[in-house]
């Protein structure tokens, strides 16, 4: 989430949350909008070290990445306090934010499809480059850091992101390593009504396994192999499983809105904003607050804002806001970027393509679900469940995907409908070897052994 809500209208009620989620629902005709955000590792491309904030010894960092990008789109700033944290689209699409280790983020606006995804992505690279180029900058496109420790890792200057880290390892033992280490890409989705949300939460959540599996792409950690090919999901694993997960209540009769929100306000709180002030509740009931009885600001009630913030720190493998957020997938390459939405834009926009995924996937125990997301961090596309390969299922569903954007055939100016988008999924699951494999491969070969090879091998191309 690139900026924090300012809506100061206080809520009466637990109904107004179940307003708030709903109102979310797309009017009849309107369009059905894609989003995409994805994060990127920054390092200094002759040291192989992570970019800090400022400046240091005449060298800078991700602040003065920031301000060029402001000087190349002329997106409006977003601070806290004196800081520059982050630029925000003047018409209110995208923004750009930094994630606590400095990773640079773009959450994309809401867009037709991914064609405009695609140039919208273009866009941003361009912006990015020339200041980046000045100051020896590049990105890596892996899922997680390869080399530095977390003690080497630098903060970012965000009030939010200092209370988070004080509380992570109360409830976790790999939240800082979520926070500082990780990158990923996400894809954003629209509902139509609160049943189109639940089949589409359902069909989400059952299918986050396969998308880490087929966009595994975090191997390293520490300088080394870590056994997995998404480090990055197995850290969430082990991160606060308060707010994390695969919510198995999702595919309980009578999930809705209500029942999404019920969850939240169980969710314990991070913090409550009050002007430029984010002030330090970690642990607390989101319930005191709607109650004007939390007892570190006494009196204090909720507002729309802190119902919003709230929820943007709550992370399961599908989210609900007033949209649905895809969460599985590591960061990658310009290619996989583009991939995610593509792949749930057919699969969600396309009625037979959401019916057959819902028929693929309902005969899935919860249990069965759960197991699932545990294996795949270490076996990708060669985890099973009902006795299939995930390998087998992403044949099936990419094929359902395909099918669903031919019919939705959004095409570009040279003809090109949006199928084009799936072809790096459609190679893994014919090789049947994830990015994380192949560049496993690379470090006990051409890399010789080093991750070293990943500062030249694994790079955005700017």
């Amino acid at each position: 989430m690139a900026r924090d809500v300012t809506d100061s209208t206080p809520i009466a009620s637990r109904d107004a949350l179940v307003e708030w989620l709903a109102a979310g629902c797309k009017s009849a005709g309107a369009p059905l909008l894609v989003g995409t955000e994805h994060e990127k590792i920054a390092f200094y491309s002759d040291l192989l070290a992570p970019v800090p904030y400022g400046c240091d010894g005449g060298r800078c960092g991700v602040g003065r990445l920031l301000e060029g990008v402001q000087e190349a789109t002329g997106w409006e700033p977003i601070m806290d306090r004196d800081a520059l944290i982050g630029l925000a689209q003047t018409d209110g699409g995208g923004a750009i934010s930094i994630e606590p280790g400095g990773q640079f983020e773009l959450s994309g606006a809401p867009l037709l499809d991914i064609h405009a995804t695609d140039a919208e992505l273009g866009a941003h690279l361009s912006a990015l480059a020339g200041v980046a180029h000045s100051l020896g900058v590049q990105f890596l496109d892996l899922g997680a850091s390869p080399k530095w420790s977390r003690a080497e890792t630098p903060v970012m200057p965000k009030q939010r992101y200092k209370i988070m880290a004080a509380y992570m390892p109360k409830v976790g033992a790999r939240g800082l390593d979520m926070m500082f280490r990780t990158a990923t890409i996400q894809a954003n989705l629209d509902f139509v009504s609160e049943t189109d949300m639940v089949e589409k939460v359902r069909v989400g959540l059952a299918l986050q396994p396969l998308v880490t599996a087929l966009f595994a792409n975090s191997p390293f950690l520490d300088g080394k192999p870590t056994g997995r090919l998404s480090e990055r999901s197995n850290i969430w694993l082990d991160t606060d499983a308060d707010r994390t997960g695969m919510l198995p209540f999702a595919f309980e009769e009578g999930f809705g809105f209500e029942r999404y929100v019920d969850y939240a306000l169980d969710v314990p709180m991070y913090f409550v904003k009050r002007g430029d002030v984010y002030h330090d509740v970690a642990g607390a009931s989101f319930r005191d607050l709607l109650d004007g009885r939390l007892p570190q600001l006494p009196g204090e009630r909720a507002v729309m804002s802190d119902w919003a913030n709230h929820l943007s720190t709550i992370f399961p493998e599908v989210r609900i806001k007033t949209y649905l957020e895809m969460r599985g997938a590591d960061g990658g390459p310009r290619a996989h970027m583009t991939a995610l939405p593509a792949l749930f834009a057919g699969l969600f926009y396309d009625s037979v393509a959401l019916d057959q995924a819902r028929q693929l996937t309902k005969g899935w125990s919860a249990a069965a679900r759960q197991q699932l997301r545990e294996d795949v961090p270490s076996l990708a596309l060669d985890a099973t469940i009902d006795g299939r390969s995930l390998r087998e299922i992403g044949r099936d569903v990419l094929a359902l995907a395909e099918a669903g954007l031919k019919r939705r055939a959004r095409v570009n100016a040279e003809g090109a409908d949006e199928t084009i988008y799936l072809a790096p999924l459609q190679k893994i699951v014919s090789e049947g070897r994830t990015l994380a494999q192949l560049r496993l491969e690379a470090f006990h070969g051409a890399w010789g052994g080093s991750v070293d090879g990943a500062f030249r091998d694994c790079v955005i191309p700017l």
